[in-house]
This record gives structure tokens, sequence and C-alpha cells, in this order.
């Protein structure tokens, strides 16, 4: 540990590599830190610190003292990521600030080769054991001339039933910096271009009950900031920032840097520096599966139905079926213990849904009041686990602010005592608890396939947003989109003139299923499918993984187009979409694939007619595509 002298030099912090360099210094009693990847500069002077009613840590501090650097690793296996194990580098360093002299605040700095993740460690204060975290001084000053591609946060209590936010809207891309959204700023994960130089990715992860989620807030110009929940959320209940102990961490805040998107797509530094809560209560089965309320709505949960999905599954070989809102009322208990009989005969399993109302907001579905708290909830769960319910699927939550974050963990906790699956919706982003929580499956937080269901301009636009998000949200945690109709109509039997019309095609149907990234997938195909359907679009329905063990982004530019390969086991899947209003032709490498290698090519014609043949990769390891708008091919091994 060195001290600093008074009027000091920054004080660095590189990568393994010696790329990736953060420079932190304490300029007129400010913290502040730089960021220059591969000997160009990507973040100027940004502001660091925490407001608390303990004092003000972001000015009138000295740096007193800094750690060594000194190399730290990580290794661990998960099967519900990106990546099946992952094994990461990096040099870590403590910034200690202090006032009047004493100690008040750690920064720790963990740098990977393309990763920074950075946190707060709030010390000793006296005899003091417990504070309050009001605010947050951490931005990200990007280089002038750096675009956005950000999603707005939507304004509390507003939308169905008043249940905003949820982390459902759409992006904006190559948009300049200066906006704030729809005034609240927008939510993690953010990503920036700078220029020609590259691309960073920002946003937090290690999130639980002791603290707040955060979102990203357009302080002026090319300043960015963390900002704490709009005191709005929750019906006003509850304070928006943080209660923590003395000494105490916050979360981390992350950024991913990258000359191309490779790094982006490649990131793991979302579960690299959290760690696991408690154990598993048993080995979770993950898989695929079918829900009717996508295509048939809330008239559709009722016994009968429920029951010729479990079939459809049964025939699709698959291993769960959701039954969605309303099934309280519209089946009753008894007669889902018929179902999920009924399923186990079949092999397939339930999904529940389950409103996590309390007082929070308005939407009247049902099961209501049954998450909201601890003895409810563990009765539900026991007789969940009677029946044999794998998991559950809990919606319309209030918001970002810490008592909400603590009811995720406590859903999470309880269920996982009784051996069930969780899937969060009208959610927040997930921030690390594929490993914090083993059984946490996935999160929606994205602008879903509901919304292709109810309007028309959601499906004239599914390409623009479906190149969007394995670069953008997907990321950063498991998605459950709940896509990849084959439907050419939204409605319940497939019926031309009814409903919205998919503009897109069956090959990228089939690529989304590759292209999304969720350990549990619940498609949006119907019974109807396996008589109207292509016979090779249900045969590869019936075969697609839902767990990956590596990701390679190929190319692409959200918003425009998209290739991206998936690794199963020793299979590839290399999957391609586009949305330009011309068609993608290129010979692409891929280097994973031998030359001379026979594979399945799924593709599309100029009018989206879809059909399978083989084709050869050349000598150079490479194969010429062509993706029509609003197609796709899929290259498979």
């Amino acid at each position: 540990m060195a001290l600093v002298a008074a009027g000091a030099m920054a004080e660095t912090v590189t990568s393994p590599n010696g790329k990736l360099v953060i420079d932190v210094t304490c300029e007129g009693g400010k913290p502040a830190y730089t960021a220059d990847y591969w000997g160009v500069n990507f973040l100027q002077s940004s502001p660091l610190g925490l407001k608390t009613n303990l004092g003000d840590y972001t000015q009138g501090l000295e740096l007193l003292k800094v750690s060594d650097s000194k190399p730290i690793s990580g290794e661990y296996s998960l099967p519900n990521i990106k990546n099946s194990h992952v094994e990461w580098t990096a040099n870590t360093r403590t910034f200690t600030f202090g006032k009047d002299g004493k100690p008040v605040m750690d920064v720790v700095f963990n740098v990977k080769d393309c990763d920074v993740a950075f946190k707060y460690v709030l010390l000793p204060h006296g005899e003091t054991l417990s504070a309050r975290v009001e605010d947050e001084a951490t931005g990200f000053a990007f280089p002038e001339g750096t675009t956005t591609f950000l999603c707005p946060q939507m304004m509390p209590m507003t939308g169905f039933a008043r249940t905003a936010p949820s982390y459902e809207t759409s992006y904006t891309i190559d948009a300049p910096m200066g906006t704030n959204g729809w005034g609240d700023g927008f939510v993690f994960p953010c990503l920036f271009k700078n220029g020609d130089e590259g691309w960073m990715l920002v946003s937090e992860t290690g999130v639980d009950g002791t603290y707040c989620a955060s979102h990203l807030d357009n302080v002026e110009g090319n300043l960015y900031a963390i900002d704490f929940p709009n005191p709005a959320e929750l019906n006003g209940n509850g304070h928006n920032g943080a209660g923590v102990t003395v000494p105490g961490e916050t979360p981390w805040r992350t950024i991913t840097f990258g000359h191309s998107l490779r790094p982006i797509t490649a990131t793991t530094v979302p579960w690299d520096f959290v760690e696991q809560k408690y154990p598993a209560s048993k080995e979770y089965d993950y898989g695929k599966g079918t829900w009717s309320w996508i295509m048939k709505m809330d008239p559709s949960c009722n016994f009968d139905e429920q029951k010729r999905y479990i079939d459809f599954a049964a025939a699709m070989g698959w291993e769960t079926v959701l039954v969605d809102a309303l099934w309280d009322t519209q089946i009753g208990y008894d007669r889902v213990e018929e179902l999920a009989k009924y399923g186990k005969e079949k092999g397939v399993d339930l999904y529940l849904w389950y409103n996590s109302n309390g007082y929070w907001n308005d939407a009247p579905q049902g099961p209501r009041h049954k998450m909201a708290t601890s003895a409810a909830r563990r009765a539900e769960m026991a007789w969940m686990q009677k029946n044999g319910i794998r998991g559950i699927k809990v919606d319309f939550f209030g918001g970002d602010k810490q008592q909400m974050m603590q009811l995720y963990e406590d859903i999470l906790t309880d269920a996982n005592d009784y051996g069930i699956l969780v899937i969060f919706h009208g959610c927040t982003l997930p921030r690390g608890w594929e490993r914090m929580y083993p059984n946490f499956a996935a999160a929606e937080a994205v602008r879903a396939s509901e919304n292709l269901h109810f309007s028309q301009g959601e499906c004239d636009n599914e390409a623009f947003a479906a190149t969007i998000h394995p670069l953008v949200r997907n990321t950063v945690g498991s998605m459950d989109f709940g896509g990849s109709a084959l439907n050419k109509y939204w409605n319940a039997d497939n019926t031309p003139g009814r409903g919205n019309k998919r503009m897109t095609s069956d090959v990228f149907a089939l690529a989304t299923a590759v292209l999304f990234q969720s350990p549990v997938q619940h498609f949006a195909l119907a019974p109807n499918n396996l008589e109207d359907a292509p016979a090779w679009a249900i045969d590869f329905m019936k075969a697609v993984p839902t767990t990956w063990d590596e990701v390679r982004f190929i190319d692409g530019y959200p918003g425009k187009y998209l290739i991206l390969a998936r690794r199963s086991g020793d299979k590839w899947y290399i999957a391609g979409i586009n949305a330009q209003a011309e068609p993608v032709k290129a010979k692409v490498k891929l280097d994973m694939l031998d030359a001379g290698q026979q594979v399945t090519a799924y593709v599309d014609d100029k009018d989206l007619n879809g059909s399978v043949k083989t084709i050869k990769v050349n000598k150079k390891q490479e194969v010429d595509v062509f993706i029509p708008t609003n197609g796709a091919v899929l290259i498979v091994e």
C-alpha cells in the first residue's frame, strides 16, 4: 500500500495485456478517472464519489493511499449463461479517499483486457454501523462525436395498470449525445460508439437486496452519470437511495471496451466478480417449451387448451408448458393439479404465472398477493413442490428501489428452498443473477414478443429490434423474449386477415432461437404449426439447444444486420438476420468450421421463401451468404 503525496500525479491500473489503462486522480478535491484503450482515449475525466448521510464524498477529498497493483484470476462454470465455462484474469488496485485526513471511502478497480469493474466501499465512521447513500456521482464522460444506442427508462407509474418502469421501450440507434430519453434517463446496459475507434458497453452487476438498482442519466453534453430510481416508483413508497451497513459495498459499475462488437457480445464481466449467495437445493433442469397466451391471449388459459398445449409440447419433445395469467380463476388449483399430473405422464412439466403484486401497482391479473409476503409465498411454493411444478413466471414489479430488489431476492431464495426455477417479467434487468442465484432462469427486461401480437408496427420493425438485442440487452443477462413464432398471423388459428401479420421469414424465426440467449425458452409456436409450418422448421425447433457453451460475434451493426455464432457441445450454430432495405450479400469467414466441411444451411430467397440445403465451406473457411430484408440464414454443423 503506497501513501500518496499531496499534488501527486494520476495513479494507474492497467489490464493484464497493458492495453486498457485507467488513471485515477483527485484534483481540486474531486475524485475522477479516465480510460484509454489501445492508446486511444475512450473516457475523458469522469467523476467518482458518493453522497451519504455521513458526508459528501464527491468533493473536498484527498487521495490518501493506493494499494499495489496485483493480479487476480477466477474460473467458474455456469450452464445458464452464454459461455458455460469462464476463466478470467485481471489486475486490481484499491484507491482510498479521505476527508480531513480520515479515510472515508475506497474505490476498488478490477481491470481485465476488455473490461473494467469498480465499486465503492464505505469505510467505518466512528461507531456508526449503518448509513444511507443518497446519491452517486459516478459518471462516464465520452469523447466528442460518440454516438449512442440507448433504451429510455419508462416514467414511473405509467403504462398498463401503472406497472412501469419495466425496461420495455425501444432502442434509438446512432443517436448523438445530449438527450435524456423520455426525461428519466436510460436503462442498462447502455452502448456507445467512439467514432471509428470502437465501442463501450456500460452497465452494473451484483445488485441484490442490499442496494437499489440504477440507470444512466445524461447530465449534460457528453457526461452521463449513475442515477438512482425515480422517487415516484413503487407508488411513491420507500427511499430511492440505498441503506447500507458500515463498512459496506456498492454494486459493481462495469464498462466493456472493444474495437469491434466481439468483446461486447463475449463479455462475462456481469458474472466474474459476483458470488453465489446460496447453494442450489437441486440440479435445475432448463430446456424449452411453449405457451398458449402469446397467440391466444387470456381466453386460452383454460383446462382444455392447456391440456392441448401439453400434448403439443410432448409431440415436439419439449419439457415444459407455461400456464399464464388468470389460471387461478379460469382453471383453478384443483384442475391445475390435474394438468400437472397429466403433464408428468407426457414428460411435460408446468411453469405457473404469478402477479408480484402487493401495493405497488394496479395490475389485476391473478394469482395476486401470493408472492409479496414470505408466508403466502412459501405456502404457495410448498403446494407447487408437492405437485411437481418446475418453475414460476412472476410479473408486474414496481421499479428499482432497494425494497423491490429485496423482493426479487426473497422470491428467488424461497423458491430455491422448494426446488423451483424463477423467470421474471415486467421487471428489472438481471445483474449477475445467473451466478448469484442458482435457480434464476431468465428475465424479460426487453420489449418482448407480446408487442408483436399487439402492434403491426412492432411486426414491421421486428428485424430491426432483433439485430439490437443480442448486441446490447442480451450481452449482460439471460433474456426471456418468448418468440420464434411460425404462425404467419398473430392469432389463435393462424387465420389470414386476423391479427397482425408477421413480416419476417420462417428461417428468421429459427435464427432468433439461436440469437436470443436464455436457458429456458418458451417459444411462440402453436399446435397448428405441426400442420401448417414447414417440416424442416418444426424439426429444427424440436432440436435447437437452449444452453450454450460459447458465443462469437461474426459481423453486424445494431439495427442493420447481425451474424452471430453459438456453440453447444461440439456443434456450431451460425445465425444471420437482416433489417436493412437491401439484402446482405457477403463472403463470411467462419473460422470455427473446417475447410471443405459440409454443413446444413437454412436459407431464404428474395421473397422470403425458406429452404434447406447442404453447402461446403471453402478452403479459406468462408461461405457465401445471402440475407434478404426481414430474412435470415442459419448454418448448422
